[in-house]
């Protein structure tokens, strides 16, 4: 069996050739010739050969260029995951509309209206309404980011109009904020509709428990309620794989985020499951 990882031509850090490491070396365990390339080397050999589906068996997609994998898509090739999943779960908006409509517990969101060259303007009275629901503190999350970093606490007024100017034409949520689960979250790692590892993340200085933000991990066995409303949410988004993100709240737990293509060495660092291989193993029953 032969795969194609798919990985960004600009991304280039360790931290990501780690991770790419622990595919192509579980794919090897698998018995799977598995070949690294980038998007941009993709793109180009598609537009050599007119469109036609590469001579592998699928695509491991570990990108978000979701044109690239509609692409792979349409030439025939089966892509994990697929495009439509990574488009819904890269923009956080489009993550929460989709659990909504099925009844998943989130956190309760308004999300900003489309601006278009509004410069230095923002809708006071659509703040004003998420405030008045929300109240203060709340969340102000950019719709698309990683690793916490677009991810604030606004305690007043003049904070969140100040923050929806800085923010300018990118898209963003207002999020009620759960005080009980300050600086505390859980991540669930599922691959084929099953957990295979979850750790809890904590930090005493960050209302975020991102790990890149400071915090610190530990084994977190979630109990049933918590596992399957991960495994909900992965199968709403249709995801082969995913790291979903939970809250603790005093009335159960919530969705935060999911990640399709959530990092997991700080899960083999913490629990020694080895994420990769599961993703592997569920390619090569997935294709049989």
């Amino acid at each position: 069996m032969k795969g194609i990882l798919a990985v960004n031509e600009f991304v280039r850090s360790e931290k990501f050739a780690g991770l790419f490491g622990m595919l192509t070396d579980a794919a090897k365990r698998c018995g799977v010739e598995l070949t690294k390339k980038t998007g941009a080397q993709i793109w180009a050999d598609l537009g050599r050969t007119s469109y036609k589906r590469p001579d592998v068996d699928f695509c491991l997609f570990w990108d978000k260029d979701v044109r690239l994998a509609e692409a792979l898509e349409i030439s025939g090739l089966r892509v994990f995951n697929s495009s439509r999943a990574i488009a819904d779960c890269d923009d956080k908006s489009l993550t929460y509309l989709k659990l909504q409509a099925v009844g998943i517990r989130q956190p309760e969101s308004f999300i900003s209206p489309k601006k278009f060259h509004a410069d230095g303007l923002v809708s006071e009275e659509f703040l004003d309404a998420a405030a008045e629901s929300l109240g203060y503190p709340l969340v102000f999350k950019e719709c698309f980011g990683s690793f916490g970093a677009e991810v604030s606490l606004v305690k007043d007024r003049e904070a969140l109009i100040k923050k929806a100017i800085e923010t300018g034409d990118r898209p963003y949520m207002l999020q009620r904020y759960i005080a009980e689960s300050e600086g505390c979250d859980v991540r669930i790692q599922i691959v084929g509709g099953r957990v295979v590892t979850s750790m809890k993340r904590l930090n005493d200085n960050d209302f975020r428990a991102n790990i890149t933000n400071g915090g610190r991990m530990e084994n977190f066995e979630p109990d049933d309620e918590m596992k399957a409303l991960a495994i909900k949410a992965a199968e709403v988004l249709k995801l082969d794989f995913a790291g979903v993100d939970v809250l603790f709240g005093n009335d159960g737990p919530y969705i935060c985020e999911v990640n399709s293509n959530a990092h997991f060495k700080n899960l083999y660092d913490c629990t020694g499951v080895n994420t990769a291989d599961h993703i592997l193993q569920h390619i090569k029953d997935s294709l049989g």
